[in-house]
């Protein structure tokens, strides 16, 4: 046989081993998708939120879950097509597209860590359909929605400034932050403005106004900065929010009244 013949033939054996050992390794990730669709199919939500990793599930309930699902036509899923699998340690992901039962094709990423032998899903990313920037980051939420997200962080938050204790507030940010700080370093933190008798539900009726055009960093964090309308001085803020799961988390706050 032609020794270049041998050659490509051992090329092309190693390629095959490589590709059977990657769909090896990563179908367990596979079996966890498979089975998390089975229940959104079913519209079997309790089930479905099973398979989220602990991180996803603590900030995740049912209603958010089925809310994400519906807004991105997921629940008439039909099946999955994975273009693209990667494996590193206890942590992996799949990329590829999902069918829907009218035949719509939607791209889709999912990450997974593996918890007590398991794999289970860590998030969730559906790219938001129309124009998009070349950025392989996720892309900024719409202006509306960073006021939605602006809004409700400062609402949790002054229900903790109130009640003089982080308790509330460090509940509903992300788990990458909850990870980084306790309640009492937050109560520590925050001690000047807790005791600072101001008013602060006032900003509850007040929309934010924010300052120039938000965009997600090289790290995937997206700044939001701004301010709110009080006289005679104004309450300036600036909020960072990292994608965890299916939404954008709270992971830094900056107040400041001048």
């Amino acid at each position: 046989m032609n020794k270049w013949l041998k050659i490509g033939i051992g090329v092309v054996v190693v390629i095959a081993l490589g590709i059977a050992a990657v769909f090896y390794f990563t179908s367990g990730m596979v079996d966890t998708a498979d089975s998390f669709f089975k229940a959104v199919k079913a519209r079997d939500i309790a089930k479905a939120r099973g398979y989220l990793a602990e991180d996803f599930k603590a900030g995740t309930d049912e209603k958010a879950l089925a809310d994400f699902l519906s807004r991105g036509a997921i629940l008439d899923f039909k099946e999955a097509s994975w273009s693209n699998r990667n494996i590193s340690g206890s942590r992996g992901e799949l990329d590829g597209s999902i069918t829907t039962q009218t035949g719509g094709v939607i791209p889709i990423k999912m990450m997974f860590v593996k918890e007590k032998g398991n794999w289970k899903i860590y998030s969730i990313r559906k790219p938001t359909a129309g124009l998009q920037s070349g950025d392989a980051s996720p892309a900024a939420p719409a202006k509306a929605d960073q006021v939605a997200l602006v809004k409700q962080s400062m609402r949790d938050f002054i229900v903790s400034v109130d009640g003089k204790n982080m308790e509330h507030f460090r509940s509903t940010v992300s788990t990458m932050w909850q990870k980084q700080h306790t309640t009492e370093q937050l109560n520590e933190a925050f001690k000047a403005l807790m005791n600072a008798g101001a008013n602060w539900s006032v900003l509850n009726e007040l929309e934010p106004v924010l300052a120039g055009e938000s965009t997600v960093n090289k790290d995937g964090v997206l700044v939001v900065s701004g301010y709110y309308p009080t006289t005679p001085r104004k309450v300036h803020f600036e909020q960072k929010f990292i994608y965890e799961g299916i939404a954008w988390k709270l992971l830094g706050l900056n107040i400041e009244v001048k």
